[in-house]
């Protein structure tokens, strides 16, 4: 099963073009146009040849201000910031503090202890469906996915992995993709950040640390998208009323990204409309 290509930026954590992934019988993601990554706090804009070939036109920041402003982006060339905010004033315990724990063992004990830290990041993820910021955070990301004149569009938190795995996981099943597909992409990062934290991981072994909390707060865990798409059918009865009545996006944003973010597969040619509209293919 495809999931995003990984990109071998030098200076970005995680870079990944979800074009390509598979959206049911011929039909796949548009390449180039929306892809995720971690912070760009460490972009060299200048030296990195992989950012540059992309032409990015947005950058959807999902992190909240004091991520923002300990670590502020360094934008591609030719692209402007848009803020979108997931997590807000309350952030909690995950994952806005990710490096922030791993450099505590005793506040990670103390607050993800006891076989608490999976349950404290699958309620966070909870919190990203249900929290009316988050709503607007993701309606936003969206509504810009969907205008031809922002993308390229890059959307980023701070590791790429869980509001951003979120993001990708609402657009992916906005076009079309299965559940199967989301849960493939979502933890098909894992390998990346597992090196990326490596460092911050041993020395929060090294000064005594519980491995299992290091595990439940680095990689995306299933137990985290299962909550959120929970929480969604729960909520709002599934993708649609999530997408009409919790996320309020425009039908026209929504007819827009299947339109312009849907293609054929290879073998399959051009003659297809978008998923929800009567399918053609060729014979």
């Amino acid at each position: 099963m495809h999931t995003a290509r990984a990109l071998p930026a030098a200076s970005v954590l995680n870079l990944r073009d979800l074009g390509g992934i598979a959206l049911g019988p011929g039909r796949q993601v548009r390449a180039g146009v929306v892809l995720r990554s971690g912070q760009l706090n460490g972009l060299d804009a200048a030296h990195d040849a992989t950012l540059a070939s992309l032409g990015i036109r947005t950058v959807v920041d999902l992190r909240t201000a004091d991520e923002r402003g300990s670590a502020p982006d360094r934008l591609p060339e030719g692209a402007r910031l848009f803020v979108a905010d997931v997590l807000g004033d309350d952030p909690g315990v995950a994952p806005a503090r990710l490096r922030a724990l791993l450099g505590d063992p005793a506040e990670a004990e103390r607050l993800l202890g006891g076989g608490r830290a999976q349950e404290l990041f699958a309620q966070t993820y909870r919190q990203m469906v249900l929290s009316p910021r988050a709503a607007a955070a993701y309606r936003a990301f969206l509504e810009t996915a969907a205008d031809d004149a922002a993308r390229p569009v890059l959307f980023h938190c701070t590791a790429g992995k869980d509001r951003t795995g979120w993001a990708a996981a609402v657009l992916l099943l906005v076009l079309g993709a299965s559940r199967d597909t989301v849960r493939t992409e979502f933890l098909a990062v894992n390998p990346v950040v597992r090196v990326a934290f490596r460092p911050y991981v041993q020395g929060y072994l090294d000064a005594g640390g519980d491995p299992e909390i290091a595990s439940a707060i680095v990689e995306v865990r299933p137990r985290y998208l299962d909550t959120a798409l929970d929480a969604m059918d729960e909520r709002w009865g599934g993708l649609d009323g999530y997408l009409r009545n919790g996320l309020r996006v425009p039908d026209a944003a929504l007819r827009r990204l299947r339109e312009e973010l849907v293609v054929a597969a290879p073998g399959f040619g051009p003659a297809f409309r978008a998923p929800g509209s009567a399918d053609v293919h060729p014979n």
